[in-house]
């Protein structure tokens, strides 16, 4: 009876120090995993997303880029982290919603070794031309690509990227045709794009729309409509029916306790409205989303789904 006795209290008090663990989350610097190069729409989000969560919790969250593998890079350290609350990814629905189901060997199991926090952010994505190739209009676009079928370069982080399959999907809707060439990210592509070596891309506006206002890209057409562009027609005004999106969300190693998620999740609503944060994200055209990680994880699974059956019916595969 007494040992029965001993082992309650022992269980009673390792119970109470997790939850009090739990509850001092967090009480160390965070680990930000951003699984893309420094200057895209992920890596710009997660810094914004990584100084308010500091600012707000008085506790670092320090940004660690990790590009590579379309994202699997870095979301692969995130997935086999310790699930203490002190790793957490901040990555494109890329490496989300489109690697697991474009992929077929994963280094590691997309619904059970990560768990789903915020959907963050949505960005708004352009296509954007180089001036030297003339275009004003997606119109003119289309009109080169099936005139000289894959003789206009266009440049994304990669097969699994909205803005691949987005240009895919432009394809496909009209006819013309064009060529890929992946990139570890975006930035090195700008560069490419900038330097004239690509004709065009269809990026989130994030990270393109310095360039745009400097006249150094043209934009085309936007994936909706956005006060930063107010005179760019969407897609649907220039007749072309294409569904893709871009949007930045925050994930943990799967078996992270729940209440550190709930709490996580908390915490980014609460920062994406302060006014201070919401200026800045509206200066890089990025829509907060308020949802509850349950939210979050179905809209997850709808996504795969879209993605998935465009994927699958165009016969699209890993470079």
């Amino acid at each position: 009876m007494r040992k029965l006795f001993v082992a309650v209290l022992a269980a009673l008090a390792l119970s109470s120090g997790a939850a009090s663990a739990q509850e001092a989350w967090p009480a160390r610097a965070v680990r930000v995993i951003v699984p893309s190069s420094p200057g895209g729409g992920t890596d710009v989000f997660g810094r914004i997303l990584a100084q308010a969560l500091t600012e707000q919790m008085k506790q670092t969250f320090l940004v660690d880029n990790k590009p590579g593998a379309s994202g699997n890079i870095g979301a692969d350290i995130v997935a086999k982290a310790e699930p203490d609350g002190y790793t957490m990814l901040v990555a494109s629905n890329s490496s989300l919603g489109i690697n697991p189901v474009l992929l077929k060997n994963m280094p590691f199991d997309a619904d059970r070794d990560l768990v789903a926090v915020s959907r963050g952010v949505m960005a708004p994505m352009v296509v954007v031309a180089t001036p030297a190739t003339g275009w004003k209009t997606m119109k003119d676009l289309v009109a080169a690509g099936k005139a000289n079928p894959e003789k206009f370069f266009y440049g994304s982080a990669g097969v699994g990227s909205p803005p691949y399959i987005g240009v895919r999907m432009i394809e496909e809707a009209t006819g013309a045709r064009f060529t890929h060439v992946p990139y570890k990210g975006v930035a090195p592509a700008y560069q490419d794009l900038l330097s004239g070596r690509l004709h065009f891309m269809y990026p989130d506006l994030a990270t393109i729309d310095q360039h745009i206002k400097a006249g150094k890209v043209v934009a085309l057409a936007v994936n909706q409509k956005t006060p930063l562009l107010p005179n760019v027609p969407t897609l649907a005004e220039a007749g072309i029916d294409v569904r893709a999106w871009t949007s930045f969300s925050v994930m943990m190693p799967g078996k992270t306790p729940p209440a550190i998620v709930a709490k996580l999740s908390a915490e980014i609503q609460k920062a994406l409205r302060k006014p201070a944060v919401v200026q800045r994200l509206e200066q890089q055209a990025l829509i907060p989303v308020h949802d509850t990680p349950q939210e979050f994880a179905a809209e997850l699974r709808k996504e795969r789904e879209h993605w998935g059956a465009f994927i699958r019916k165009n016969g699209i595969t890993p470079d």
